[in-house]
């Protein structure tokens, strides 16, 4: 059960545990990003008026193919 859960998913991807964490870690923050820059859009539409779209297409750019 230990394995399954932290080990086979990073597997699947061809990543170390620690590879994979930073790379969740990583795409979290872009995320965060993304959201912060959305909330701010929805206020003042003239700022960060493609900033969460063209983020999340190149996080799906780096995702869609991994295991």
């Amino acid at each position: 059960m230990f394995k399954k859960l932290f080990f086979d998913h990073p597997k699947k991807v061809n990543e170390t545990y620690i590879e994979h964490g930073w790379f969740a870690l990583s795409f979290a923050g872009k995320l965060l990003f993304a959201a912060i820059a959305a909330i701010i859009h929805a206020f003042i539409p003239a700022l960060f008026e493609k900033t969460a779209s063209r983020t999340v297409a190149e996080l799906y750019a780096k995702t869609h193919n991994r295991g």
